[in-house]
């Protein structure tokens, strides 16, 4: 039996609960999860912002040790240390053709499929984007599952499965920051924070945190921000007195609103660059006018898992980690078990804290 936190329908509240779990199949592995972050995601998957088949067991970012594989697989073995990786590339696509695999068309079929069962009565639950990592154990495709390079604790390692590979790749591959431009970044929760220490290791600067709660400057300031606004109507203008009047170079947002997603474009200076990392909702509907388009020159952009080939990248921030630049547990500001999932949910959408992190 393995102890999971059960969502078991659109807008329930999760409770724990025990499941069964099958052995590995072809190309699958089983993993016992050391953690898993609480993601701004996964709230969205529980409330219908996003779609999620239930019952389903949610839960995306986390990093744990193999102790079974199913025939074929060699990427892994047992008792190796893995990172979950919730949008496995297939290889085979139109996009991953591209050397996009971000982008994968297959990336979410393993959310489709039912993966285990209640042990209460047999029902069959579904895998929060195709990794269940909400439990003791899951198991995924053996593509979801990536070595961990040395030197990283496996427990911090959790966060890069998600909200450092975003912040890292919206910064490295999205924004493509170059040392000495300035950065603004709107909203200082676990993906916020990877941002504002992927920015500083860019060598950005200023480096401006934007959120509502005054109480995250000393998060920002720890992760790399320079300078720290409370958001309001002016927050454009401020941003742009602290870029010598012209605004700043790029502008990530990592909140999901329309309204940020318009300040942080107009907080941008004429051909600035705005990255969107935050996921909003389909009534989330951003206006511009034909005239400024051509006259400021911006660009606007998407921004999937941070634009990030997750094979390529890991080994890159896992030497920034092992240097002491890019620091995981900065990002953490609450430690907490299943249990107590739902007040994360709750502290996420009252704004308050960066990362919580389960652990087993």
């Amino acid at each position: 039996m393995v102890r999971a936190a059960v969502l078991s329908a659109v807008n329930a509240p999760l409770r724990v609960a025990e499941i069964d779990l099958p052995a590995p199949g072809p190309g699958q592995v089983r993993i016992r999860l050391a953690a898993a972050g609480v993601c701004h995601s996964d709230l969205s998957l529980s409330n219908g912002t996003l779609r999620q088949p239930a019952p389903a067991v949610l839960g995306h970012e986390g990093a744990g040790t193999v102790t079974a594989v199913g025939p074929d697989v060699t990427t892994v073995a047992p008792g190796d240390q893995v990172v979950l990786n919730w949008a496995p590339s297939c290889g085979d696509c139109h996009f991953c053709g591209l050397a996009e695999p971000w982008l994968c068309a297959r990336a979410g079929h393993a959310a489709d499929a039912p993966y285990a069962t209640l042990a209460a009565d047999a029902t069959d639950l579904y895998p929060g984007l195709g990794t269940a990592a909400f439990a003791e154990e899951t198991v995924v495709p053996a593509r979801a599952a990536l070595p961990l390079p040395d030197g990283v604790p496996l427990a911090d390692a959790a966060l890069l499965g998600c909200a450092v590979l975003t912040g890292w790749g919206a910064v490295h591959h999205s924004a493509r920051v170059r040392a000495g431009e300035s950065v603004a970044v709107f909203g200082v929760g676990g993906v916020g924070l990877a941002t504002l220490q992927a920015a500083r290791i860019a060598g950005a600067g200023p480096i401006v945190a934007v959120d509502v709660s005054p109480a995250k400057e000393e998060l920002a300031r720890a992760a790399g921000a320079t300078e720290f606004l409370v958001a309001g109507d002016d927050t454009a203008k401020r941003i742009r007195k602290l870029t010598g009047g012209v605004g700043a170079d790029v502008a990530v947002e990592c909140v999901g609103r329309a309204d940020t997603i318009r300040t942080a474009w107009s907080s941008t200076r004429r051909g600035g660059r705005t990255t969107v990392v935050g996921i909003g909702g389909q009534d989330q509907q951003v206006a511009f006018s034909a005239l400024e388009l051509f006259y400021f020159g911006r660009t606007l952009s998407g921004c999937v898992y941070g634009n990030s080939d997750p094979a390529r990248d890991l080994p890159v921030i896992a030497g920034h980690v092992r240097s002491g630049a890019l620091d995981l547990s900065a990002l953490v500001t609450e430690r907490i078990g299943l249990d107590g999932i739902p007040a994360a949910f709750d502290a996420m959408l009252a704004g308050r804290g960066g990362r919580a992190l389960v652990v087993f």
